[in-house]
């Protein structure tokens, strides 16, 4: 039986064959997800970011089991940074997620980043279609917590949830340009600590700014590790899935999402072309080198490369 029949028949090792083919850019993961695309759409993508040791897998976990006792299935894409010295990753969102691995329900993958910027794996949105074909209700995408670069979320998901923890003081202002504004739901988790309603307090106000928004993002209390505060988060989550639909901006949403979709695939093959002509001919090297001797400057060379191919 071939690999795109055991996704239909919902074979969970073909669909974690399918995604090692797509992170290793095999044309056969891509031939694939081209013929059976007709069947995604259908999961509720909800993207959890937030800074490093906000504690975005205990949460992740919770709501996962949450959804389990509505009897929902959910396949979760844990995205781990990657070392940019040995191209390894410790992949530690699926050990804390351990007691989710035998549930039939539930299907958990880590990813590396593999040094590509924005808190996402590349192969991240190719991941999420073989899940949605494989038929999940929801995806849960988390990211590796980089700050301010991990906004590449938004464009891959439906709800965004944002996890803040008390004690960042200021780091709230230095971040607020960058990812808090792409936050629909907020979670204020480790809310049994010092500063937790003042860290509240500061996001509401943050908040207030945006008067003309639509959806007001509800900010939430939450401590993972004992469970409490997971249901009215959940609520929340579903209720903006719910506002996006009734709004119509869930189509708007969707449609821009898959256009900057389009804009990347363009511009990471036409990079692939481009790399892959200059890298035969040694030219990028050669240009390289006369770069760092100040033979040339970096704005030329990189008109060369281009030129190069045409």
């Amino acid at each position: 039986m071939d690999l795109e029949q055991r996704i239909l028949n919902k074979e969970k090792r073909a669909v974690a064959r399918l995604i090692t083919l797509a992170e290793n850019g095999e044309k056969e993961a891509f031939k694939i997800l081209k013929k059976l695309y007709n069947k995604t759409g259908n999961a509720h993508v909800i993207g959890i970011t937030g800074p490093p040791g906000a504690g975005k897998s205990t949460l992740t976990d919770k709501l996962v089991k949450a959804l389990r006792r509505e009897g929902k299935t959910v396949g979760v894409i844990a995205v781990d940074p990657t070392s940019p010295f040995t191209g390894g990753s410790i992949l530690g969102d699926r050990v804390r997620m351990s007691e989710l691995n035998t549930d039939p329900g539930v299907f958990i993958r880590s990813m590396g980043a593999r040094g590509h910027l924005g808190g996402l794996s590349k192969a991240t949105r190719a991941a999420v279609k073989v899940l949605d074909i494989y038929g999940v209700d929801y995806i849960f995408i988390e990211t590796v917590g980089v700050g301010q670069s991990e906004v590449d979320i938004a464009k891959n998901a439906d709800t965004t949830l944002m996890v803040m923890v008390p004690g960042l003081g200021d780091d709230i202002q230095a971040i607020k340009a960058g990812i808090m504004e792409i936050g629909d739901v907020f979670a204020i988790n480790k809310a049994d600590r010092d500063g937790a309603k003042r860290t509240a307090t500061e996001i509401e106000m943050m908040l207030d700014f945006n008067k003309e928004a639509k959806w007001r993002p509800p900010v939430n209390m939450a401590i993972a590790i004992k469970n409490e505060g997971i249901d009215d988060l959940l609520n929340d989550i579903k209720k903006h899935l719910e506002f996006l639909k009734e709004s119509g901006l869930y189509e708007e949403r969707r449609v821009q999402n898959s256009k900057l979709e389009i804009i990347d695939l363009v511009k990471d093959n036409l990079m692939g072309m481009i790399l892959d002509k200059s890298s035969k001919e040694k030219l990028v090297d050669e240009l390289s080198k006369k770069v760092a001797n100040r033979e040339v400057d970096p704005y030329t060379s990189a008109e060369e490369i281009l030129n190069n191919i045409k």
